[in-house]
């Protein structure tokens, strides 16, 4: 995996840089720049393009809609710390690939990467409810999905409720009081049975079909 980091936070980008580099990313570059960082992102071709949402000049987004407006075929994720749902809706709008939190454990991090670069779309495990409570308030809802939903275990559907509600899957095995290992196995087969591709699909047809009353 090629990673191309944009961020002007000088110490947080040498931090990220070397974090990513121990587990074996390769960085092409980490630059603070956005006219050389939108340079390199035509020329370097990377996998992911980690890209600050607030910079000094254009910022994050409106160099996120030139790679569009260009057509490059980047996968590009958003690197921030604002949790405004604002901020959440307009990037992905403009086309992002992810949103993902600094606050991120790093093994968090590269699971997001991997998945980003394997094509699906991937928001912090904290804004899922953020984003559906979004998509929920929006005039045209998803296809119907109730008989899909009712294929769930009670367990299941407990479980998507919690990820509804933004929480990790550690979270969700201590509250619950079972295994890490065992919250991922329900969420697979929960994305299998909804057919769906990420956490956030599978937490905004919860909501929408009114599974979780806390969502």
């Amino acid at each position: 995996m090629r990673v191309l980091l944009i961020d002007d936070h000088a110490l947080f980008r040498v931090g990220l840089l070397e974090l990513l580099e121990r587990r074996g990313i390769e960085v092409v570059d980490a630059v603070g720049d956005c006219d050389v960082g939108l340079r390199l992102t035509r020329d370097c071709a990377p996998d992911v393009v980690l890209l600050d949402l607030r910079m000094p000049g254009p910022g994050g987004i409106e160099i996120l809609k030139q790679i569009r407006s260009e057509g490059l075929d980047r996968r590009v994720a958003m690197l921030t710390t604002s949790t405004d749902e604002q901020d959440l809706i307009a990037s992905l709008q403009a086309g992002a690939n992810g949103y993902l939190l600094k606050d991120m454990e790093p093994d968090e991090l590269v699971a997001a990467l991997s998945d980003i670069v394997a094509g699906k779309t991937v928001v912090a495990p904290e804004l899922t409810g953020v984003l559906a409570r979004a998509v929920r308030q929006e005039p045209e809802p998803a296809a119907p999905a109730q008989p899909v939903l009712s294929e769930l275990t009670p367990r299941e559907q407990e479980i998507l409720c919690h990820l509804a509600a933004g929480q990790s899957n550690k979270a969700i095995a201590r509250e619950l009081g079972i295994s890490d290992g065992t919250v991922k196995l329900h969420v697979k087969a929960i994305l299998r049975k909804l057919q769906v591709h990420s956490r956030v699909e599978a937490a905004v047809m919860a909501v929408e079909q009114g599974l979780c009353a806390r969502a």
